[in-house]
């Protein structure tokens, strides 16, 4: 079991503002990202200190898929943050 411990986040993922089109800016560096509304989502749920498990249980809930499936895709969210530098 992996979790998301509070010092992974790093601060730039604090600073991601995400509008209504799904569009995540970062005021400090002058960066946007297209997202779609799952990682929308997953990093509202970062930002509330949620787990890779409390994550990907949620999104199994809500979408009716299996857990271990979406652990999967989380897992590679998470590490698509590390590699933009997101988290650490």
């Amino acid at each position: 079991m992996v979790l998301l411990k509070k010092k992974e986040k790093a601060m730039l993922l604090n600073e991601l503002i995400i509008d209504e089109n799904n569009m995540g800016f970062i005021p400090s560096l002058g960066t946007s990202y297209q997202l779609n509304s799952t990682a929308k989502e997953i990093i509202n749920l970062i930002k509330q200190n949620k787990t890779k498990n409390e994550i990907a249980k949620i999104l199994a809930e809500e979408n009716g898929v299996n857990f271990r499936d979406i652990y999967i895709d989380v897992e590679d969210f998470f590490q698509k943050l590390k590699i933009y530098g997101l988290i650490q």
